[in-house]
């Protein structure tokens, strides 16, 4: 049986204050583009992901909706300062920049995630900012100007098992998501590390594991494990619910192998409900 959603419709006038404040400085969410069922619930708790850098994006994931072509919109040098006086105006505690992937831009976008993590930085010195990164081809170069930025968390997902990760994020590499997760932390012990794994694509229970072992291996803090929440046959991929049971052995397994936090259940995203993630992991490293 899948879990019932309760929405309280009293608090509707903070969702359309989001959808204002967006539309004011014309900028892009993830939560919209990715078409995510979390949305209201994220917004009602002030939990919004940013999408920088376009609406396109240059990769071809079977499980993601968001537009795909060869070249991304021009980037917009104004968009760092409009998202940071957005995070102003909502009164954002936490915040998460995300982006669409832009292989068709030298460093990747990461010079644009970090001006716009100095821009909300300027405007909002006590706001906890998070980046979900893409893996900018491999570039160690790239990742160390986000790292540079000083965003307090740094999030790249791997998303699926090893044996699966070729077709279910082609143009990406399993070792190399390993490898941009271990520079972070190479090049900072401050920043917290963060990724997650969507389940449903033909898994194995004992593949999960090894996944989250190896995330841990390379000093992963937080780690999400969800699964999509509607089918996606029209691009090949038809992801199957996953018995709640699973995600509940997984949080089991993630808190032994010593994550500090571990995020499973069916409706999780990577970003899923961060704002809460200040009190439980934040809040107990400040």
């Amino acid at each position: 049986m899948k879990p019932r959603v309760r929405i309280d419709l009293s608090k509707a006038d903070q969702v359309w204050r989001f959808y204002r404040v967006l539309r004011k400085y014309g900028l892009n969410t993830i939560c919209e583009l990715d078409r995510c069922p979390n949305l209201y619930e994220c917004w009602v708790e002030g939990s919004v992901t940013f999408a920088i850098m376009g609406r396109v994006c240059t990769r071809a994931c079977p499980f993601c909706p968001i537009e795909r072509g060869g070249v991304g919109e021009p980037l917009d040098p104004g968009e760092p300062e409009r998202l940071a006086r957005a995070v102003r105006d909502l009164g954002l505690r936490h915040v998460v920049i995300s982006s669409v992937t832009r292989d068709d831009l030298p460093d990747g976008g990461a010079s644009h995630f970090a001006e716009t993590v100095r821009a909300i930085r300027r405007l909002n010195p006590s706001t906890v900012i998070e980046v979900l990164i893409p893996d900018f081809g491999g570039d160690r170069e790239a990742v160390k100007r986000v790292v540079e930025a000083r965003p307090h968390i740094i999030g790249h997902n791997i998303e699926t098992v090893r044996r699966l990760h070729r077709r279910i994020k082609p143009g990406g590499d399993y070792d190399t998501s390993l490898r941009i997760l271990k520079w972070v932390k190479e090049m900072s012990r401050e920043v917290l590390t963060k990724s997650s794994i969507i389940l449903g694509f033909g898994e194995g229970l004992d593949e999960v594991i090894e996944t989250m072992r190896d995330l841990r291996g390379v000093g992963v803090d937080i780690v999400v494990i969800g699964g999509y929440a509607k089918p996606l046959e029209k691009r090949g991929l038809a992801p199957k619910e996953v018995d709640v049971n699973v995600y509940r052995l997984l949080r089991d397994a993630g808190r032994r192998l010593g994550f500090r936090l571990v995020e499973a259940s069916p409706r999780a995203r990577s970003s899923y409900l961060s704002s809460r993630m200040i009190e439980e992991i934040i809040g107990k490293t400040s």
